[in-house]
């Protein structure tokens, strides 16, 4: 019998996005590499932002509820935008919060997050449409945006990772489709200012009109509940009318597993409803087909709750107050739950292999577009925060001896 040897089916393109890979995830692997060889009670895994805190009490009686008195035909499809029950909860919690009046009809249940930033660009790109994201940034934003034929334009943040509104207005040109920012931010934890809202949308409708185009301002809120010090949140709507909302409720109900967000129009969008029949179209056609039913049921109910912030809130006073004394450089987070300290090295990627020698996980800044620091997550136990505390000394004085 002769042999036949399977050629590789893969494409290039995606040959080198594997070796490339996530930063974050390459971390994860090499610490579950590190949990079985000295024990996991032994290694402090501070790289993944997979929330420790269980849902809200809420949530449980919910499910509860469902699985004790099941709907008929609950678990069959649905609109392809989600229940119209609850994105007329969504729209009536946005309502609320914003002061901009949303109906169902501006809303689009998606499988979280990603899957709601992947329908809003697969919607509104053509092939070679330029999307600027400002770093440090999510990683995955620049897959998504070349996942629908797009090019991602990466802009340096400003002074303590603000909004660069220097670099922005030379980069905006006739190919400029969106920009996307995130706030609170990942890996950084920074709030955006209404003032510096203000100036990015006066800069928009600015090339907007020199273009004569439409950009779109794609705000990614999945941290937008958590947010400390008693800050208040200052929304995009404000600032520009073809704003568009993408979130989940993967941090502010710890339910990462669940895959359950929406899209939110902004009601002063002109060629709304154009927009939104788009929206829905790609929500089916990108395969995700429709939001996961039991948890639109479920987050329906939920839309006034929120986990316990104040528990994030003080696990950042601790870690900040515990690395400043240790001689690290880091902007205080104001919201999520991840701080992004400068690297006492310069190369990143080599400082996160020194940590990891001292069995810290920890994520290069590179990963996000930013090299020079390193992302720490905190959404951990105490346990975790605490024993991670002689690898940081050790690693401070070994590169800083006036540490």
């Amino acid at each position: 019998m002769v042999e036949r040897k399977c050629a590789v089916s893969i494409s290039e393109k995606i040959q080198k996005g594997i070796i490339e890979g996530s930063w974050i995830r390459r971390m994860f692997e090499e610490g579950t590499i590190l949990k079985q060889r000295y024990g996991e009670e032994n290694v402090f895994d501070l790289s993944l932002g997979n929330p420790i805190i269980e849902p809200p009490a809420e949530f449980h009686q919910e499910l509860r509820n469902l699985a004790e008195h099941p709907l008929p035909g609950m678990h069959r499809y649905m609109e392809n935008a989600g229940y119209a029950e609850t994105r007329a909860a969504v729209a009536k919690q946005l309502s609320l919060e914003t002061g901009f009046k949303f109906t169902m009809n501006d809303i689009i249940m998606t499988c979280g997050a990603a899957g709601a930033l992947n329908v809003v660009l697969k919607t509104i790109l053509n092939p070679g449409d330029e999307v600027i994201i400002f770093a440090p940034y999510f990683a995955e934003y620049i897959n998504y945006v070349d996942n629908h034929g797009g090019v991602a334009r990466i802009l340096p943040a400003g002074e303590q990772f603000t909004i660069n509104l220097g670099a922005l207005e030379p980069t905006i040109g006739a190919k400029t489709k969106a920009v996307i920012i995130n706030s609170p931010n990942n890996p950084t934890g920074i709030v955006y200012s209404e003032d510096s809202l203000h100036q990015l949308g006066e800069m928009l409708r600015k090339k907007e009109a020199q273009y004569e185009t439409q950009i779109s301002l794609i705000s990614d809120e999945a941290y937008r509940r958590i947010i400390y010090d008693g800050l208040k949140y200052p929304s995009i709507l404000q600032h520009h009318p073809r704003s568009i909302i993408a979130t989940s409720h993967s941090k502010d109900l710890s339910l990462p597993g669940e895959r359950i967000g929406y899209i939110a129009v902004s009601p002063a969008c002109n060629q709304q409803q154009e927009l939104v029949n788009g929206l829905t179209f790609c929500n089916r056609t990108l395969g995700y087909v429709n939001a996961p039913a039991l948890m639109q049921r479920i987050v329906r109910h939920l839309q006034q709750v929120t986990i316990p912030v104040a528990e994030y809130q003080r696990k950042r006073d601790f870690l900040y107050s515990s690395l400043t004394k240790m001689g690290y450089s880091v902007i205080k987070p104001q919201g999520a739950f991840y701080m992004f300290p400068k690297s006492p090295l310069k190369d990143d990627a080599a400082f996160v292999r020194e940590l990891q020698q001292m069995k810290v996980l920890t994520v290069p800044g590179r990963g996000f577009g930013s090299p020079g620091y390193f992302r720490i997550s905190y959404c951990v136990d105490d346990r975790t925060i605490k024993g991670s505390l002689a690898g940081f000394r050790k690693a401070a004085q070994k590169f800083n001896p006036s540490s």
